[in-house]
């Protein structure tokens, strides 16, 4: 029997597909598990469509985006804390989620020895186009996220930059943010088996979108990491790219489409590697980058950066998939990479997220 409640706020949970959702949804496995907590889940969605109840948790969703709906469900349950998971575009289609504030500006004047605990995944979009909306927006976000901050008793997040502007934000009150990357939403390895003792496979994975991008700009480079790895199958997982996708400069791309996790789980164990195109200044919000690193494969990136970001590093953490890339050292050259990588994840890895989680909710029993 649960000996704390706890409730999470979301944007979505499955089977819708969203990363936060699924973020949320392995923690409270995690958390009732290992800190026997018990989650209810909020969905914030309006249109989201699923069961009350996924995995034994109980689920309420938001007839309607508006602080008296929020506050009133939150006023129907009895729990220790809120867990809010905060992504602006998650809760509104301008990533201005007014309501989400008010909402929980008034469940806390209702409620003051409650408490929040607020994650940010997202804290406001800057540097946008003129163009986009955003740009005009940005300082109605800013203004959301400060509020929440204050609202908040304690603040997470999972870049330490995003730490360092919550910080500011905060105007003192929290003075100690923890930036934690994300975990592999998919999983993590229990053992794992050397490179060379490993099927000459590489995966690429994740979203539709990603994965379409990486052939098309990146298919010389996934040609390069396939003589270096030597790579005899590429094998694609994940929605359809709508890709005529057959091969590679004559090596086969077996496209598995959606799968469950544990056969994710049995394809990336006997993997060498795995490839994204991502952004190396956010590779620490990468679930794709994670779950690499979760089972010892050698991430290749398509591009890398001159800077160690989040404590990642190119060349040590993840080779960048160009011209200019030599391996001196061989298969012990990419072992050591893909052994750093792994140990790089492991300072983060899901339970000890959960640890983390469960002290700033000031719910920390000892089992």
């Amino acid at each position: 029997m649960a000996i704390a409640k706890i409730i999470q706020i979301v944007p979505r949970v499955p089977p819708a597909t969203d990363g936060v959702g699924d973020y949320a949804l392995n923690l409270a496995r995690k958390l009732r598990q290992d800190r026997e907590i018990d989650t209810h889940f909020i969905v914030g969605d309006r249109t989201w469509t699923g069961a009350n109840t996924l995995e034994g948790f109980s689920i309420s969703k938001l007839t309607s985006s508006t602080a008296k709906s929020l506050s009133f469900a939150l006023s129907q349950k009895q729990a220790e804390a809120i867990l809010l998971h905060y992504v602006g575009y998650g809760y509104a289609k301008r990533g201005c989620p007014t309501w989400l504030v008010n909402g929980l500006q008034n469940w806390r004047d209702f409620s003051p020895k409650s408490q929040l605990v607020t994650m940010f995944h997202e804290v406001y979009a800057a540097g946008e186009p003129p163009w986009t909306s955003a740009f005009w927006l940005f300082w109605l976000q800013k203004k959301l996220a400060a509020r929440l901050v204050q609202l908040s008793d304690r603040v997470l997040t999972n870049k330490k930059l995003y730490s360092q502007i919550l910080n500011g934000l905060s105007r003192g009150k929290h003075l100690d943010i923890p930036a934690l990357p994300v975990f592999s939403n998919i999983g993590e390895a229990r053992q794992l088996s050397r490179l060379s003792e490993r099927q000459p496979w590489l995966v690429v994975f994740g979203g539709r979108n990603n994965r379409k991008k990486a052939y098309l700009e990146s298919h010389s480079k996934i040609s390069l990491v396939c003589q270096i790895l030597g790579i005899e199958q590429i094998i694609d997982i994940g929605t359809p790219t709508g890709l005529s996708l057959s091969d590679l400069n004559g090596i086969p791309i077996i496209e598995k489409g959606k799968l469950p996790k544990d056969e994710i789980n049995r394809i990336f164990l006997k993997s060498r590697g795995g490839f994204l195109d991502y952004n190396p200044e956010y590779l620490a919000k990468s679930g794709i980058f994670a779950a690499y690193c979760a089972y010892g494969l050698v991430p290749f990136n398509a591009k890398g950066s001159h800077l160690e970001i989040d404590g990642i590093k190119s060349g040590r953490h993840y080779l960048v998939a160009n011209c200019s890339l030599e391996l001196q050292g061989g298969m012990n050259e990419l072992q050591a990479i893909a052994d750093r990588a792994y140990g790089w994840y492991q300072t983060h890895n899901l339970a000890s997220q959960a640890q983390v989680f469960a002290s700033q909710m000031s719910l920390c029993h000892s089992l």
